[in-house]
């Protein structure tokens, strides 16, 4: 057990080992990868910068030219005489028409002959920039302003004498801080050093004026700077990676702590531009990668170790089921015997269950025919008077349309005829509605006329309603009422339900049956509400041989539950509750058929 724990420890060290081999790969490609996006992204920055300067100093250069030649000056500077307030009023001019600078005309020597500002006019002699100009070449040189403390970048024109050799100079001054005020705020640290490696120009106000050292060139700073407050530029560690310099930086909240440091010479104006791009993105999308991958990993290893446990645990499993098998068996082949005995059983049972379902069948097709005979045995001494009536009517009309013949009257006959014709009618027409309700309706529910079926149903019931005296307050609707059911069946319901309602107030004075019809968009409901004395057990009374009749009457208590199974093989509902100004109130409700177009 010890030895197969430790080796499973060992396999999982393993493991967890190989996933940070994967882990440290996928950290180096992404960090890589997304090293030379940066610098592409940082070279863009940075040499939208330098254009950015480069431009506004190009302009200081092309007007240091333009003066060099201009004919207010050169007179000056080649002796042939000039007016120096003219000369000092030009350059004021020049320097007004530009913002943040000063302009000088000197001689050879360095003299200042003219000035833009005479309280800042100096001997310019010595001066990197001069020098060069002196040799015929445009000079530029940066520092510090010893009156004002003032960043400055200078260009300096050569004046040529007609001969050829250069008799003097132009000096434009520009103050670097009217270059950086309208800089954008860039997300990286940009700065331009000069050749002594001062920072000159930046987007991070902390960074001016310190010093890389040494600068690019090598060089220290010079008399340029003296009484400058110089700082040394912020430490730094700096290593490289696949050709990509990175710094570590002091901890500063206007530079980033780890960045990428990129280059680049701008020999046109003598600065170096620089840039630190934050390695931040680059190391979270790393680290994030890593992390990816190492998930990843873990995910796979964890599902292999799973699998294994689980064949492992099978294969356990399977040893101790091979062993139960045998024994499971011997019980499956005992109980196959005992269940080939209950199947036969069973099948006994099923083909009895058959013949009981039929029989029921039988017996509630036999219930609805009885309720039909019932009913029609209650209503059949007021249908032999209903029939007798028209009968002895049209004996009497015969005898009559006879006599009339005789005498000639045959107008008279004729209209005798016609009562006769109209008794016959009727008499079909009872008779018709009888046949109707006595037949045995097999068909499937189908579109039925609801109001038709409760007039029909009236007209049947038509003598004993007349016996017991209830006033019927039925009124046809507006609306074509057609329900999914069968005409014989609902007929049923409805005698039913009068009948019912009828026996129940029988000891009611004016007794009153009120019969509507209502719908809504799916439904049609038919609502028969009496004024007897109301439901005593509301819960019983569609209870097969419930009935509140006395015994020995007429009622057997199926009325209402045949009429219940009724409705329901329609699809439909049933209910019978107390209403609350008295009486009861029964309510069948069918699904509504769409009115044939």
């Amino acid at each position: 057990m010890t030895r197969r724990y430790r080796r499973r420890g060992l396999t999982v060290a393993g493991f967890l080992a190989a996933v940070a081999i994967i882990a440290a790969g996928a950290w180096w490609v992404a960090f890589t990868s997304a090293l030379d996006q940066l610098r592409e992204r940082g070279e863009a920055d940075l040499a939208l910068a330098a254009d950015r300067l480069t431009g506004q100093l190009q302009r200081v250069r092309d007007l240091a030219v333009v003066i060099a030649d201009h004919p207010v000056l050169k007179p000056l500077v080649l002796g042939q005489g000039g007016d120096v307030a003219v000369a000092d009023a030009q350059l004021q001019r020049f320097a007004d028409r530009s913002v943040g600078q000063k302009l000088w005309l000197a001689d050879a020597s360095g003299w200042v002959l003219a000035a833009s500002d005479r309280a800042a006019a100096r001997f310019v002699g010595g001066t990197r920039a001069f020098e060069r100009a002196l040799d015929g070449a445009l000079g530029t040189a940066t520092g510090v302003d010893p009156d004002d403390g003032q960043r400055f970048y200078m260009f300096a024109a050569p004046v040529f004498s007609e001969a050829g050799p250069v008799a003097g100079a132009v000096l434009v001054r520009l103050n670097i801080a009217q270059v950086e005020w309208n800089w954008p705020s860039d997300p990286s640290p940009v700065f331009f050093t000069d050749a002594m490696g001062v920072v000159m120009v930046t987007n991070r106000p902390d960074l001016v004026l310190t010093v890389r050292t040494p600068g690019p060139t090598g060089a220290l700073p010079d008399e340029v700077y003296a009484g400058a407050m110089l700082r040394p530029f912020p430490d730094r560690r700096e290593w490289t990676v696949r050709s990509h310099d990175l710094w570590v930086l002091e901890d500063r909240p206007d530079i980033p702590r780890r960045a990428l440091h990129l280059s680049r010479e701008l020999p046109t104006i003598g600065v170096a531009a620089e840039i630190l791009v934050s390695l931040q993105p680059a190391l979270r999308l790393a680290w994030l990668q890593a992390a990816v991958a190492a998930a990843l990993c873990l995910a796979f290893g964890a599902m292999l170790f799973y699998i294994a446990e689980r064949r492992r645990a099978l294969s356990q499993r399977l040893e101790v089921e091979e062993r139960a098998n045998a024994e499971l068996e011997a019980r499956v082949a005992e109980r196959t015997e005992e269940l080939s005995l209950l199947n036969e059983d069973l099948r006994h049972e099923i083909e009895e269950r058959h013949e009981a379902e039929a029989a029921l069948r039988q017996a509630q097709a036999e219930l609805v025919r009885a309720g039909k005979l019932s009913a029609l045995g209650q209503m059949s001494a007021g249908l032999s008077h209903e029939l007798n009536q028209p009968l002895m009517a049209i004996q009497s009309f015969a005898e009559n349309g006879a006599i009339l013949l005789e005498r000639g009257k045959a107008d008279k006959a004729g209209e005798t005829l016609g009562r006769i014709s109209d008794m016959a009618q009727r008499m079909a027409r009872i008779i018709r509605n009888l046949r109707a309700f006595a037949r045995q309706e097999t068909a499937p529910a189908s579109r039925v006329g609801l109001a038709a079926v409760v007039e029909s149903t009236l007209e049947l019931l038509g003598p004993r309603i007349a016996d017991t005296g209830t006033r019927i307050d039925w009124k046809r609707p507006d609306f074509a009422a057609v329900v999914m059911g069968g005409e014989v069946r609902l007929s049923q319901v409805v005698l039913n339900l009068l009948s019912n309602a009828m026996d129940a107030m029988a000891d009611v004075e004016a007794p009153v049956i009120r019969i509507r019809i209502e719908q809504d968009a799916a439904t049609v409901r038919l609502v028969v509400h009496d004024s007897g004395p109301g439901i005593s057990e509301p819960e019983r009374i569609f209870d097969p041989f419930y009935t509140t009749k006395e015994v020995g009457g007429e009622g057997m208590g199926l009325g209402l539950s045949i009429s219940y199974g009724l409705v329901q093989s329609f699809g439909g509902r049933l209910t019978g509750e107390n209403a609350p100004g008295g009486g009861a109130v029964f309510t069948v409700e069918l699904e509504r058929a769409e009115e044939l177009q």
